[in-house]
């Protein structure tokens, strides 16, 4: 075996990892690097995707004591009147500026496997993880907009096949992040000579790993190989039922924990009146040729999203097809808290208007966050 497939828990040695710490219920920005951040939607807002505006959204929730900055990774829009996410910063240099600009929150790069080889990926994370001191973090993904693979490789793989070749990628990064001695590696995909890379992360024996899916595939691709698995969140029955059964799943087929976190669109304001009329607004402004394109290739060609598209279609205009936590400050926290109670460790967000309401977030839900016991 690869001193990869050898390593003993005891070597993972993350106790500074943010990921990692007391806080019951950790809290991310998410999305804050592409246009129209998680809403396809036209509603008025100051965001925009400049450097000034999403490093100071990713720095005020580092002085709030978030934990994970975690972008979305777009190469092209979904067209309409916002061509939605069509503009975006490439994920892997963006974490790296922000590690450089932040202290403690975790910068990850969202990496679409098939758009980047695992050398370069693994020499680009170790290279993010000594600029951050540790607090570096990979979000992987297969490569699910077909449109997108195809800028890259001109046609996209089947679906259960896209993590036979995302397991193989990771097992190249992973033996590059721990190896000391050159290696070769052979496998469908790859055929690599004398592999070797240095220095080595910060982060033992590599940086914390994240996926999301929902498809057997994809749930058991987390299960065996990353540290948190995002799971959907059409609803806290729900999300407690699949955070179990990928707990179980890493348990029982691969002797192994593994984290749950989630995201939502989060429409806080000082009446629930307030809130439900801004969700709204989202919607009506919302642009229905991208959402529509987007739920196309969500519902036909991603198996991980086939049962969700359906049944939210508002949504997806409103949150990226997420459960939205709509209400006042009380009754924000009351949410989360069912969110946390259901098995859930962190929940990163999406907002209409990040920087403004991440202010509201930090004065008006934070203390009550610590007074629910989700947060110290």
């Amino acid at each position: 075996m690869t001193s990869a497939e050898t390593i003993a828990r005891e070597e993972y040695r993350r106790a500074h990892v943010p990921l990692y710490n007391e806080q019951k219920l950790k809290l991310g920005v998410f999305g804050a690097n592409c246009s129209y951040g998680v809403n396809i939607s036209h509603a008025p807002t100051t965001y925009k995707v400049t450097w000034e505006h999403t490093s100071a959204i990713v720095k005020r929730a580092d002085a709030m004591g978030f934990e994970l900055a975690l972008p979305v990774a777009r190469w092209r829009g979904f067209g309409g009147t916002t061509d939605f996410n069509g503009e975006s910063f490439e994920t892997y240099t963006w974490a790296a500026g922000l590690a450089q600009a932040t202290e403690r929150i975790m910068v990850a790069a969202t990496s679409h496997v098939p758009t980047v080889h695992p050398i370069v990926a693994a020499k680009q994370a170790t290279t993010i993880d000594h600029i951050s001191r540790g607090r570096f973090c990979l979000n992987l993904v297969m490569g699910w907009f077909t449109p997108e693979m195809e800028m890259f490789q001109g046609s996209q793989r089947a679906h259960d096949d896209r993590y036979r070749y995302g397991a193989e990628w990771l097992a190249i990064a992973k033996r590059l992040w721990v190896d000391e001695q050159p290696f070769d590696f052979d496998s469908e995909h790859f055929h690599i000579r004398q592999a070797q890379a240095h220095p080595k992360p910060v982060q033992k024996p590599w940086p914390v790993l994240i996926n999301a899916g929902h498809s057997p595939a994809a749930r058991a691709f987390s299960a065996r190989e990353v540290d948190f698995s995002f799971v959907g969140f059409d609803s806290v029955e729900q999300v407690r039922t699949v955070a179990a059964e990928v707990r179980a799943l890493a348990r029982t087929d691969y002797d192994r924990d593994i984290g749950i976190c989630t995201s939502a669109l989060v429409v806080c304001r000082e009446t629930e009146a307030e809130a439900r009329r801004v969700y709204r607004s989202i919607i009506e402004h919302g642009d229905r040729v991208a959402a529509d394109n987007l739920m196309k290739v969500l519902g036909i060609e991603s198996q991980s999203f086939n049962d969700r598209i359906a049944r939210y279609r508002e949504r997806v205009v409103a949150g990226w097809g997420t459960n939205p936590i709509i209400g006042t400050p009380e009754q924000v926290t009351a949410q989360l808290a069912e969110v946390s109670a259901a098995g859930v460790d962190g929940v990163v967000f999406g907002f209409l208007d990040y920087n403004e309401e991440l202010k509201y977030f930090d004065s008006a839900v934070m203390p009550l966050l610590r007074q629910a016991g989700l947060r110290k």
